[in-house]
């Protein structure tokens, strides 16, 4: 089986993290994923080292691509001007669309319009995406299949399996706080330097890395109070980690009695939360969905209220000045995620979807299989 992606955003960030996850284990699995972007945001080595990357604006490139590969089934993801292509170019295979986008008066524009396109389904990453897409759209079935992680990749990693020479590197004497995402509104920066400001009055064995945000929209605006605030010596900024070194830079925050901290203010799911979780690290975020679907709050990790300061001081101290509750909460992440988000579990769940969708050959029987 060959399925192709449609996706307009090439970034570093968790639907191509997610994508990349499953490239690998469907390929395990005799179905090849392609995929086209139009748009590139520093994410092609996420992608490149797994499958063929298209990256193109050009439409009738784009609906060459489409005829040329005789695509068994082909997934949408928040791409709104993708059906147009579609249709251009003739397309008589199956068509699901992924709706990633939280927040409703992004993610219309997307659904709108199928430009006659009839899709078979439309597939959510959470509960929450499914309450938000269903008051876009009640003509097609909506199904929830989770993000998954690849758990031979992100995992709690042996003390001498650490890169501990590779930045960001430890600082003797501070437990680290990972946040780990793009630099912007979404994301919520500024809740995390007032978080920091809080915390450099009241202590000095903390110290917060901030993974991300090389080509964010609000990287200047971020630098600009990062320094005029004197936080330079709390915070220090990675914009730019190599993905495979991600599994080292959350062993370091493990070993340092850290935790990662997400001050997000809408997800669609969060693929940070789940490589954090499967890496043995707690996690500290808000109270609201879906991150309370997939972090178990007092076992994985702690939840704040809303987005109080105060209470998401609190609750990292709760973690990292509690070694026996960091110990439990490392061992329940772990545990959680290996049953509910590993990527041999949602994977399947996807396989099976398009195996129903796809007529295949039996070759050696000469047989059709009609779902």
């Amino acid at each position: 089986m060959k399925v192709l992606v449609i996706w307009r955003l090439l970034t570093v960030g968790g639907v191509n993290a997610g994508w990349r996850n499953r490239a690998i284990y469907f390929k395990k699995h005799g179905i090849d994923t392609e995929f086209l972007y139009t748009t590139d945001h520093g994410g092609l080595h996420i992608m490149e080292d797994v499958a063929k990357v298209y990256l193109t604006k050009d439409k009738q490139e784009i609906i060459k691509i489409i005829n040329d590969n005789a695509y068994d089934a082909i997934i949408v993801v928040d791409t709104g001007a993708a059906y147009k292509w579609i249709k251009k170019a003739k397309y008589k295979g199956p068509i699901l669309i992924e709706a990633r986008t939280p927040e409703l008066i992004k993610l219309q524009p997307h659904l709108k319009n199928f430009k006659g396109i009839l899709p078979e389904l439309i597939i959510v990453p959470s509960q929450y995406q499914m309450r938000l897409v269903s008051i876009l759209t009640d003509a097609i079935p909506i199904q929830v299949i989770y993000n998954g992680v690849d758990t031979s990749f992100f995992r709690a990693l042996p003390a001498e399996e650490i890169d501990l020479t590779s930045a960001p590197t430890l600082t003797k004497g501070k437990k680290i706080i990972g946040w780990i995402g793009r630099l912007d509104k979404r994301k919520n920066w500024p809740m995390l330097v007032e978080i920091t400001k809080q915390i450099k009055n009241e202590r000095n064995d903390i110290e917060f890395w901030i993974i991300g945000g090389a080509q964010s929209i609000q990287r200047e605006e971020f630098a600009t109070v990062w320094k005029g605030e004197d936080l330079t010596d709390i915070i220090k900024w990675f914009p730019v980690i190599p993905y495979q070194q991600m599994p080292h830079v959350y062993a370091k925050i493990r070993q340092s009695g850290g935790c990662t901290l997400a001050t997000t203010k809408a997800e669609s799911f969060g693929n940070t939360f789940i490589e954090s979780m499967i890496c043995g690290v707690p996690v500290v975020a808000s109270n609201i969905m879906p991150i309370n679907e997939i972090v178990v709050n007092g076992e994985t990790g702690l939840l704040f209220r809303g987005q109080n300061v105060e209470d998401a001081v609190k609750q990292i101290y709760n973690i990292i000045d509690h070694p026996e509750i960091h110990q439990q909460m490392s061992q329940a992440a772990i545990q959680k995620v290996e049953e509910k988000f590993a990527i041999q579990v949602v994977a399947d769940q996807y396989i099976d979807l398009l195996q129903k969708m796809v007529p295949t050959v039996i070759a050696d029987q000469g047989e059709v299989n009609i779902p």
